[in-house]
């Protein structure tokens, strides 16, 4: 049986952060279009990919484990071996390993997940939060900067900065793990797998991205000048009209929303 962990050269337990790496690697360097159509780098280039289709699914990888795992259970040795002893104190340690093996497998199964679904909700807490904070924005019009105190304006400033700068992180962060590129459409070796691992183009988001913002923008503009009440209720808070502090409003609001949220992960974890 086909070891893909030894074909990618990976420890069995690596991430597969760490997995896709090493195919890229070795991808790049076998790939037939690079050696001039050579049979035998055209071979190990089947390999990889064959390994890198398996080991990059958790589902197929646990499947894959186990199989390897009972593989070299029985290839391991002669009659008198631990591995194929019928003895019963042999089968009771046999079991015993068969089953710290197979916990780790469902260990990573799970750690992986996690990090997946982390991953996933790092993009999506902050991108609803902008829709949403750009949606109530446009429908109050706040005007807390205009109103406030020297002290006041340093503050909303300071936030702002941090929230830009947060806001990009989240969003270039988000780009490089869920999406791929105009560039690594030109790599024939990645086109089907990272299609597969990354099913949006970027420019896919960015285009949802525009669009989302202007929709919440403009959906609060329409719902605002419909029902106008704290404009007239609290004119030094509220504005009849959208000045250009609300810039201001929607990256603070997402930072807020994002650190409370990683703060419930923690708490959770």
């Amino acid at each position: 049986m086909a070891n893909y962990y030894e074909i990618l050269k990976v420890s069995p337990r690596a991430s597969r952060t760490e997995i896709k790496s090493a195919y890229r690697r070795l991808a790049r360097r076998l790939h037939p279009d690079k050696n001039q159509g050579s049979e035998e780098t055209a071979r190990a280039f089947a390999k990889i990919a064959e390994a890198w289709e398996v080991l990059r699914d958790p589902q197929a990888r646990s499947v894959y484990d186990k199989r390897l795992l009972h593989a070299q259970m029985h290839d391991s040795g002669g009659g008198d071996s631990l591995f194929v002893s019928s003895n019963t104190h042999a089968r009771r340690w046999r079991q015993l390993v068969y089953e710290h093996r197979y916990n780790e497998i469902i260990d990573r199964m799970i750690a992986e997940e996690r990090r997946e679904s982390l991953a996933l909700q790092k993009i999506i807490f902050p991108t609803v939060a902008l829709f949403v904070s750009c949606l109530v924005v446009a429908i109050f019009k706040p005007q807390l900067f205009e109103n406030s105190a020297v002290i006041g304006k340093i503050i909303l400033v300071s936030l702002f900065v941090a929230g830009v700068i947060h806001l990009f992180g989240r969003i270039r962060d988000g780009l490089q793990r869920f999406t791929y590129g105009d560039e690594d459409l030109h790599e024939s070796i990645l086109d089907d797998n990272e299609r597969k691992v990354k099913p949006f183009s970027r420019v896919f988001a960015g285009a949802f991205l525009l669009l989302g913002v202007a929709m919440s923008f403009g959906v609060g503009l329409l719902i605002g000048n419909l029902v106008q009440v704290f404009p007239a209720t609290m004119p030094a808070m509220f504005s009849h009209n959208l000045t250009p502090e609300f810039i201001f409003y929607p990256p603070i609001f997402v930072l807020f929303v994002d650190l409370m949220h990683g703060f419930a992960s923690r708490v959770d974890i």
